[in-house]
């Protein structure tokens, strides 16, 4: 057993994935940033310095406490508070919890519509192919935060007022998820035109296997490369477009803050000289996002045979 362990290691060490990850300097520092910003947000309840969201902890006096290096600072707050005496630190780690989660809920759920849509046009074709593709077509003309916002709205006006805060999350993955599915579809569909002319589709088909069974067992799980990459990518471009959203006050609830609801909070006082309550945020918005899309721009190349 500890042979085959070691075995497996050494193949898993010497892989061409691998071997790209290590010789590739940005993509570790890219990784390892990743993997602190999501570990802090899974992990927030845990090990955040305070609970922002206890009405109990808040001390309002100490609203607007500059971080612990000026001279104003305290250590028992290391990047400040806002307006409200809530530890800066605490409350970005549970913004990004928000933020993340909201993103990958969203990437999945435009994963799922559009896969589906794209296997199914690109496998079944004639009148239903044009038509999910004319679709698609349609919604490229419009900006996806414009989509997005439009959603939005149609699902406030339709949800009772009283539901708009407890339903602000699973409007705001619809919203980004219904915005994406277009990728998706496109990408699968042209690797599924390639995909069904080669011998082990007509194999399948000879033996009597349905439409179903044969784009579900044989062509998806060879589609699936670069939906994969467009993912990786893809949960950049949501968090950003849900930060956008909160930042424009149609995302989550300000007792629920995302990293763009910090932003905006902080943007009401940068001009007054409390720059720490949107400059952090900002921050921590800009490394998640930028380390996401390192480490998706090197699995795309990883993964381009053409390039290796």
């Amino acid at each position: 057993m500890a042979e085959g362990g070691a075995a497996w290691w050494r193949r898993a060490w010497d892989h061409d994935l691998t071997w790209s990850f290590r010789h590739s300097p940005i993509t570790v520092v890219a990784a390892f940033v990743t993997l602190v910003c999501v570990g802090g947000a899974v992990l927030a309840p845990w090990i955040a310095p305070h609970n922002p969201f206890d009405s109990g902890t808040l001390v309002l006096t100490d609203g607007f406490t500059p971080p612990s290096w000026t001279a104003s600072g305290t250590t028992r707050y290391l990047l400040g508070t806002d307006d409200q005496g809530r530890d800066l630190l605490s409350t970005i780690m549970y913004g990004a919890r928000i933020s993340l989660g909201v993103g990958v809920a969203s990437v999945l759920f435009s994963m799922v519509i559009g896969v589906v849509l794209g296997l199914v046009s690109g496998y079944v074709g004639g009148r239903l192919d044009a038509f999910i593709m004319r679709v698609a077509d349609i919604q490229l003309s419009f900006p996806p935060i414009l989509v997005a916002l439009l959603i939005d709205g149609v699902a406030r006006v339709a949800l009772p007022r009283e539901a708009h805060d407890q339903m602000a999350v699973y409007v705001l993955v619809l919203a980004i998820g219904v915005s994406g599915w277009v990728q998706y579809a496109r990408t699968v569909r042209g690797s599924t035109l390639v995909e069904r002319g080669k011998e082990y589709v007509q194999a399948a088909r000879v033996i009597g296997r349905s439409r179903g069974a044969i784009m579900l067992h044989h062509v998806l799980p060879n589609v699936m490369g670069p939906v994969l990459v467009i993912a990786t990518i893809h949960i950049a471009t949501a968090i950003i477009t849900e930060a956008t959203l909160s930042f424009l006050g149609v995302g989550v609830p300000p007792t629920q803050p995302s990293l763009g609801t910090l932003i905006r909070v902080g943007n009401d006082f940068l001009l007054s000289g409390e720059w720490w309550i949107t400059v952090f945020p900002g921050v921590a918005l800009i490394l998640l996002v930028l380390s996401v899309n390192l480490v998706g721009d090197w699995l795309r190349d990883a993964l381009n045979p053409r390039l290796r």
